[in-house]
C-alpha cells in the first residue's frame, strides 16, 4: 500500500520501451557528464519529484532522468528489472519487507558511507521513519514523499444530507451504513479490484481489536497468532460491515488505481472511503473542488472492548528511495538523495497534501495546499502509540500476491474465518 494513485493508461509497448531506457548511462566518474535513472510510482505526487529532478539537473554535470511506472504495475517492473542492466540507478520502494530480499541479494548500496560524508542524510528525518529502511543494522532507504496514515474520509454534504456525523466508533460506523444505504447511497467506496484497498480494513480492525502485538507476533514467525480470539473477533467484525451492505456489490470490480473509487466519493455516490493519506492529492488532482471544500476526514473507529490504542495508526511511514550497488554514480546519487530534506522539497510535498517527514516539517504547515489537513496529520502521526507498516509492506515481496488474494476472498465469500487464517499462516517471513 501506498499512494497508488494513476490512470492506468500505459501500454504495453511503453513499458518494453521503459525497460531499455532505464540502464545507467555516461561515463564512469562521477565529475563528468552521464546520467542516473529514478525509477518511481506513477501517481499525482510524480509532479513534485520531476520539479525536484529539474532543480537537481539545473546544477549537476550528471543529470537524473525520472522512470515513472503507473502504480499498478511498479511492483512487478520493479521485480522484473531490479537484478539486470536495465535495472534504474535509485528506486522508490516503502522500506521494511519491501526491500530485504534486495538485501539479502546483496544488490542495494549501504547509506552509511553517505550518511558519513552528509549526516544530514539520517539526522534531518525523523527517526522512527529513517528506521524503516534500516536492514540487518544497516541503512537503506533515505524518505522521499510524505508519511501516509490512513484515514477515513468522506464527502461532507453526503453526510449532512443524511443526518449524519463521521463515526467515532464502529457501531456508529455499522449503523452509519445501514442508514446511508436506506437512502440509496454506497455507504463506503472500495476499490476492491486492486485488492490492497481492501487489506487496510483488515489492518485497522486487527490493530483495534487486538492491539500492534498480533500483527508483530505473526511477521515474526509465529502464524499461531493468526489463530487466536482477537483474529477471529477482527474477522467476525469485517463480515458484519459487508453482510450489512456497506461496500454495496460492485465493489470486486472498482479500482482506486484508476480514479473509479475516488469518483464515487467526490460525485458524491457513495460517503466513505478509507485510504492513505494520499487521497488528499488524490482528490486535489481530479476534483479540486471538491478537495477544497467538500473532503472530510477522521480517525479509525474505536471498537469497543478492543485492546488497541484508539491513537493508534496504521499505514506508510514513509516512502524511500534506495540505491543500487552497482550505481556508476554514486556521488550524484548521494547529492540527489540530499535535496529529499530541502526546504524546496518539504514545500512542494506540503503544497499536495503529503506531509514530509523531516524534522523541520513543522515551521511549514502553514504553507501547505490545507494547513489543516496538514496539521491534523502531524498531529496524529507524532501522538501514536503504534504506527504500523501496511502488512503487504511489512511482509517480503513473495506474499503480497497470497495476502491480497485472501483479503479479497474473504470479503467476497470465497474464504471464511478458518480460510483466511489458513492463508495468513501459510505466509512466509524470509
Amino acid at each position: 500500500m501506498s499512494p497508488r494513485f494513476v490512470a492506468v493508461a500505459a501500454t504495453t509497448a511503453l513499458l518494453l520501451g521503459m525497460a531499455t531506457a532505464c540502464s545507467s548511462g555516461g561515463t564512469s566518474a562521477d565529475g563528468g557528464s552521464g546520467t542516473i535513472h529514478v525509477m518511481v510510482y506513477g501517481d499525482a505526487t510524480n509532479k513534485v519529484e520531476k520539479q525536484i529532478v529539474e532543480t537537481f539537473n539545473k546544477t549537476s554535470k550528471v543529470k537524473v532522468v525520472l522512470d515513472t511506472v503507473p502504480g499498478a504495475d511498479y511492483q512487478q517492473k520493479l521485480q522484473t528489472v531490479i537484478n539486470t542492466p536495465q535495472a534504474p540507478d535509485v528506486f522508490f520502494n516503502w522500506g521494511g519487507g519491501s526491500i530485504q530480499p534486495f538485501v539479502k541479494a546483496d544488490l542495494l548500496l549501504p547509506l552509511d558511507g553517505f550518511i558519513a560524508q552528509d549526516p544530514g542524510l539520517k539526522d534531518n528525518f525523523l527517526p522512527s521513519v529513517f528506521n524503516s529502511a534500516v536492514v540487518d543494522g544497516k541503512p537503506y532507504g533515505v524518505p522521499m514523499r510524505g508519511t501516509q496514515p490512513v484515514l477515513l474520509f468522506h464527502n461532507k454534504k453526503v453526510l449532512a444530507d443524511a443526518g449524519i456525523t463521521p463515526p467515532k466508533t464502529w457501531d456508529e460506523l455499522v449503523a452509519d451504513a445501514k442508514a446511508l444505504k436506506a437512502k440509496g447511497v454506497t455507504p463506503i467506496a472500495l476499490g476492491g479490484a486492486d485488492q490492497w484497498p481492501t487489506l487496510m480494513w483488515f489492518e485497522y480492525l486487527y490493530d483495534r481489536i487486538a492491539g500492534p502485538g498480533l500483527f508483530q507476533r505473526a511477521l515474526g514467525g509465529d502464524p499461531a497468532a493468526w489463530a487466536g480470539e482477537d483474529s477471529r473477533a477482527a474477522l467476525a467484525k469485517l463480515k458484519e460491515l459487508v453482510d450489512a451492505g456497506a461496500f454495496g456489490t460492485t465493489y470486486d470490480s472498482v479500482k482506486f488505481t484508476d480514479g473509479g473509487s475516488p469518483a464515487l466519493v467526490a460525485k458524491g455516490k457513495a460517503a466513505f472511503e478509507l485510504m492513505g493519506s494520499w487521497y488528499y492529492s488524490t482528490q486535489q488532482d481530479a476534483n479540486p473542488d471538491f478537495a477544497r471544500t467538500g473532503l472530510g476526514y477522521t480517525g479509525f473507529p474505536t471498537v469497543a472492548g478492543g485492546k488497541g490504542d484508539a491513537a493508534d495508526v496504521v499505514g506508510n511511514t514513509n516512502n524511500f528511495y534506495s540505491v543500487l550497488k552497482k550505481t556508476k554514480h554514486p556521488e550524484a546519487a548521494a547529492a540527489f538523495l540530499k535535496l529529499m530534506y530541502s526546504d524546496e522539497f518539504v514545500k512542494a510535498q506540503l503544497a499536495i497534501g503529503n506531509l514530509p517527514t523531516t524534522t523541520n516539517t513543522a515551521n511549514f504547515l502553514d504553507t501547505a495546499a490545507s494547513p489543516e489537513y496538514s496539521k491534523y496529520q502531524y498531529e496524529l502521526v507524532k501522538a501514536a502509540p503504534s504506527f504500523q507498516l501496511s502488512w503487504d509492506q511489512a511482509y517480503p515481496p513473495s506474499a503480497i500476491t497470497p495476502i491480497h488474494v485472501a483479503v479479497q476472498q474473504f470479503f467476497n465469500g470465497k474464504l471464511d474465518a478458518d480460510g483466511f487464517i489458513k492463508a495468513m499462516q501459510a505466509l512466509s517471513t524470509s
